[in-house]
């Protein structure tokens, strides 16, 4: 049985599909992976530690609004879905499995035009124009939250949560190993910061705004991203920096506090480890709707990005790692927003597609 996944430019689709490529590869250890992607986006790395045989392929935006660059994507789109029926020519997979992203449009559709069915994971509150289109030709639309069933055909579709990687649900390594191995100390609260793959300036930015007065209550781990970025931060006791970590579960195991963006990737393992969160959505996108999903269940705290200062910032870390009441509840009820067992339920339908 061959299967594609198509998915990248970012993490966040890429981290849900991984943990069902595991689940996969439980059920039918027979299965050979391959996988679509773009050329410049940070899941290259991961997707190849898992074994998967990867392939670029280009990828335009279709911008809802006018751009000079729609003229361009035009074509990159034409050319990524001439790239993909080739690819699905020579190796004929029998079903296509994509989470979001515009790399995956010509792939679903190449892969329509052929008769290759195709499974699509909708994990944030809001629908993106990428799955809305993908999901014209899919057979099967899984989603994270009931409420976004109404934006799709609800035959087709099933409500399951999102999926979590093994790594995040049956640990390898001892907490004691991973302080050691990241050069932490256990008597000083560790927080996480990060802005996805690629990174945030705006995350980034205030870090260095922040960083003197951080370090002398918390252990800064601070991941910046994959983006062309040239810290300013001089060398600081406490503060650890990191371009990118193809395996970031164990820092997210570590983190008494973690500060993201609202990518469902990332708050999916959040909510499983039950770690309290303060959220930086990137503003006007679908990383507001899953902030407020979110928040709106007391999960976690939000910071406007249009309103980031560094003394504000400072405090609002300092507070809430005083408050170990507040920050136990907000992992508690992290746990409950999302439901678990979605890489199971997609592994089955993928199974039952393929047959």
């Amino acid at each position: 049985m061959k299967l594609l996944f198509a998915g990248g430019g970012t993490m966040g689709s890429v981290t849900s599909l991984l943990a069902v490529v595991e689940e996969l590869k439980d059920k039918n250890p027979d299965v050979d992976f391959y996988w679509l992607g773009t050329k410049d986006g940070p899941e290259k790395s991961v997707v190849r530690q898992y074994n998967i045989e990867f392939k670029a392929v280009a990828s335009g935006k279709l911008r809802r609004y006018f751009s000079s660059l729609n003229f361009i994507d035009i074509f990159k789109i034409a050319l990524g879905f001439f790239q993909s029926f080739i690819f699905i020519l020579k190796y004929k997979p029998g079903v296509i499995v994509s989470a979001g992203g515009y790399v995956a449009v010509p792939v679903v559709w190449a892969g329509w035009l052929m008769g290759i069915p195709s499974l699509i994971h909708q994990q944030d509150a809001r629908p993106g124009l990428a799955n809305k289109l993908c999901a014209v030709t899919a057979k099967i639309i899984t989603v994270c939250f009931p409420e976004s069933v109404k934006n799709f055909k609800q035959r087709k579709v099933q409500v399951i949560g999102n999926p979590v990687r093994q790594e995040i649900k049956n640990p390898k390594s001892k907490i004691q190993n991973l302080l050691d191995k990241y050069k932490l100390n256990k008597k000083l609260p560790i927080v996480l910061i990060v802005g996805g793959g690629k990174g945030a300036r705006p995350i980034n930015k205030l870090v260095e705004d922040s960083i003197k007065e951080l370090v002398k209550f918390c252990q800064i781990v601070h991941v910046t991203g994959i983006m062309n970025y040239e810290s300013r931060i001089m060398n600081y006791g406490n503060y650890y920096k990191y371009d990118f970590l193809v395996d970031s579960t164990e820092v997210l195991q570590l983190a008494d506090l973690i500060v993201s963006r609202a990518g469902m990737g990332t708050l999916t393992e959040i909510a499983y480890l039950a770690k309290p969160a303060i959220i930086i959505p990137i503003p006007n996108s679908h990383q507001v709707d899953n902030a407020l999903y979110f928040y709106e269940r007391g999960a976690v705290e939000i910071l406007d990005q249009t309103e980031l200062a560094g003394e504000k910032f400072v405090k609002r870390i300092r507070n809430l790692l005083s408050d170990k009441k507040k920050m136990k509840e907000f992992g508690e009820k992290a746990q409950r927003v999302i439901k678990w067992g979605a890489e199971e339920k997609i592994a089955g339908l993928i199974l039952s597609l393929a047959k």
